[in-house]
């Protein structure tokens, strides 16, 4: 399934989508919850119960009447791993890691698939990273790499929107990941029987209609199962948290001479078997507060 959150006539709820139209789970399945996180939390009942109804007529809205949303609106926790591709630790100049190099984006800086983002005030030097984001569906804590696949709910696409001088202040790399808008995820959840292995979908990153970044997640240092197994050695892992899982080589800064974003700017990721996001770079508004 392609689970979407989406809003129609000033309503956002969740849905599946079905080729160009999205089963309107609020009246195909109205005992289920309207958000995803919520939805997901429930478990494998729920998703049968939103299978069942997506393969029964009516409740169906036009994918091009609806706007697409985040498909987590707010992630609980917004994880993604550094230098997790050779070929990036190459373009890098840095040292294949021995240990997964996680940092937090904080959930604040998600935006829909096609939404907008920033480049910010305080710096020109704005990036993007393609990547393949995965979706926890179950509380979990100890996760074995052979069971991780059970507690993935399913995968998206991500964009680790950067602003690499504020990411190098600091090792922790929190605050150049993490400017308000530099989370476009989506366009959709696909779950696991959809999506087949993780580890052998096609990504691609455009700008501007210029392919910048062609990988296969095969390439991963640390896959998506492992990814999930070491960080539930620390914490508990929740429903609705995203892991984005790395980005391979062709980042604008590691170019000669470094080619970053700018405003107007047109960023298309697309990973095989999930869809694609497209989101145009914007000046940051004067002053955000509310």
């Amino acid at each position: 399934m392609k689970l979407a959150t989406f809003t129609h006539q000033r309503s956002t709820r969740i849905g599946v989508v079905r080729g160009d139209q999205v089963v309107d789970l609020a009246v195909a399945a109205p005992g289920l919850p309207r958000e995803m996180t919520a939805f997901l939390a429930l478990g494998a009942d729920a998703m049968s119960e939103a299978h069942a109804a997506a393969e029964r007529p009516g409740a169906r809205i036009a994918l091009a009447d609806v706007r697409l949303e985040p498909p987590v609106l707010r992630p609980p926790k917004f994880l993604a791993i550094g230098f997790n591709y050779a070929d990036h630790v190459a373009e890098a100049g840095a040292e294949r890691p021995p240990f997964p190099v996680f940092f937090n984006k904080q959930s604040t800086c998600v935006v829909g698939p096609y939404d907008p983002f920033h480049l910010p005030h305080v710096s020109p030097l704005l990036d993007y990273e393609g990547e393949l984001g995965l979706v926890i569906g179950r509380r979990c804590r100890h996760v074995p790499r052979d069971r991780a696949a059970e507690v993935i709910a399913g995968y998206l696409v991500v964009d680790d929107v950067s602003v690499r001088d504020w990411q190098l202040r600091t090792p922790t790399m929190m605050m150049g990941k993490s400017f308000d808008t530099h989370g476009p995820i989506g366009p959709w959840i696909v779950t696991p029987d959809e999506v087949g292995d993780p580890h052998a979908l096609e990504l691609r990153t455009w700008v501007n209609g210029e392919l910048r970044q062609h990988s296969n997640t095969r390439q991963l240092i640390f896959d998506c199962f492992a990814q999930v197994e070491h960080l539930s050695t620390a914490f508990t892992l929740e429903p609705g948290d995203i892991v984005s899982t790395g980005t391979p080589s062709g980042v604008g800064g590691a170019m000669k001479p470094p080619r970053f974003l700018a405003a107007g700017d047109v960023v298309r990721i697309e990973v095989e078997r999930i869809g694609h996001i497209e989101n145009r770079v914007v000046p940051e508004p004067e002053n955000t507060a509310r």
